[in-house]
């Protein structure tokens, strides 16, 4: 991709064990789980990802009722970015800005709540909130962003299933280097935990976790593990052309070098390992590397008995002619599935091993399994390391959407 350079220049996030990237990259090095039990309408308590932002602090309290819980956590996640970018709105044009967000399912959440609520009144649809329709339209997020900052440019949401996080950054350097926009907001955000349909589908797979201590509830890897967390969360970035950014004398978190989005088309469900090596290989072949080059892998794997040896087939196959592999770690099993924000909020807390040189590590590993023992996992401990030039962030969805992106460490 001997294209325009595009940098990170900005972060913001909310996760399911912190608010800020230096607390997420703290509890990532020290082992603290993010998971607590929720109550499920109509199905109990199950372990979850719940986040604890304050939505006031970028919002009024008008506005919180009106609108989304995504819609407050994607506000909070730019608002943090934008502080963090040093970027001064008021001095830009904002119809030059784009607001590029990855989701894996919205609406849910706001028709379940009223079905439930006129329930409660024989099903009289007079009870029917008036705020349903832009709560539920699939750009509710990207849309109360530019609400709520002012932005004119275009802003909209990505579907794509869990490799939404990946997708938002992806498109995001594209819509700049064809000169769309000068300057991004993009990432992915989730408020999956709040819809009881999501728990019952998974649990109609036989895919939802249990555990008696829900902090060892998201278990990837381990020969136990018995399925996914449902997580909510955000992490948005702001992109700029390297240009720009260093006119402006930003700091810069790391330079997109490369990426690949494929599909599967071969079920509905069930990975395709051979697929996902392709798009793993395909992105380290668009950055102009190869796999010598990758110094860090974090998986997608979610914690389901198949998914997970699936994509340490297709791993394997991509990185098996190196003698030294590359370290192999895994976020979920802090936070769970953040559905959308799981690409973005996995990055993130691998960012600062440019700095520290130190990976986080996959916890909750009591017995690895053996259809999961790949070289390079690094395991319930950190490891030091002595090189991170390149991260390799994966991201696979349902439908067999699989999303590759490449951060290298940036140097002028």
């Amino acid at each position: 991709m001997k294209q325009t350079r595009i940098v990170i220049t900005g972060l913001g996030l909310t996760a399911p064990n912190g608010n800020t990237l230096a607390e997420f990259r703290r509890n990532l090095l020290t082992g603290v789980s993010g998971i607590t039990t929720v109550d499920v309408r109509y199905m109990g308590r199950h372990p979850a990802g719940m986040c604890t932002f304050d939505p006031l602090k970028y919002q009024k309290k008008k506005d919180v009722r009106i609108g989304t819980r995504v819609g407050s956590i994607s506000i909070y996640c730019a608002r943090e970015a934008l502080a963090d970018s040093g970027i001064n709105l008021d001095s830009r044009d904002k119809s030059r800005i784009g607001i590029y967000l990855g989701i894996t399912e919205h609406g849910n959440v706001e028709t379940e709540n009223e079905v439930f609520n006129i329930s409660q009144f024989k099903y009289d649809t007079k009870f029917w909130t008036h705020h349903h329709n832009p709560r539920t339209v699939a750009n509710n997020a990207a849309g109360e962003v530019s609400l709520n900052l002012g932005i004119t440019g275009p802003a909209y949401t990505i579907g794509a299933a869990c490799a939404a996080g990946n997708m938002g950054l992806i498109h995001a350097a594209q819509m700049l280097r064809l000169g769309e926009v000068d300057f991004a907001f993009c990432g992915g955000v989730s408020e999956s935990p709040q819809t009881f349909g999501i728990f019952a589908g998974f649990k109609s797979q036989n895919a939802l976790a249990a555990h008696a201590d829900p902090t060892k509830a998201s278990r990837p890897f381990d020969k136990a593990r018995n399925g996914i967390v449902i997580s909510e969360g955000g992490c948005i970035y702001t992109l700029e052309r390297l240009e720009d950014a260093q006119a402006r004398g930003a700091k810069i978190y790391g330079e997109i070098a490369g990426y690949c989005v494929n599909s599967d088309a071969t079920d509905y469900v069930l990975p395709n390992p051979e697929r996902q090596a392709e798009c793993v290989r395909k992105a380290i072949a668009n950055a102009g590397m190869t796999v010598e080059d990758i110094d860090l892998v974090n998986t997608h794997a979610t914690s389901t008995p198949q998914g997970d040896i699936q994509e340490c087939v297709a791993i394997a196959e991509v990185f098996k002619s190196r003698s030294t592999p590359p370290a192999i770690n895994n976020t979920k099993s802090f936070i769970g599935h953040a559905m959308g924000a799981a690409g973005a909020l996995e990055l993130a807390g691998n960012l600062p091993s440019f700095d520290d040189l130190i990976v986080h590590p996959t916890i909750n590993v009591d017995e690895l399994d053996p259809q999961c023992d790949i070289p390079g996992l690094v395991i319930n401990q950190p490891r030091q390391v002595k090189r991170i030039d390149a991260i390799l962030n994966n991201s696979f969805g349902m439908l067999g959407i699989n999303s590759t992106l490449i951060i290298k460490r940036f140097a002028s």
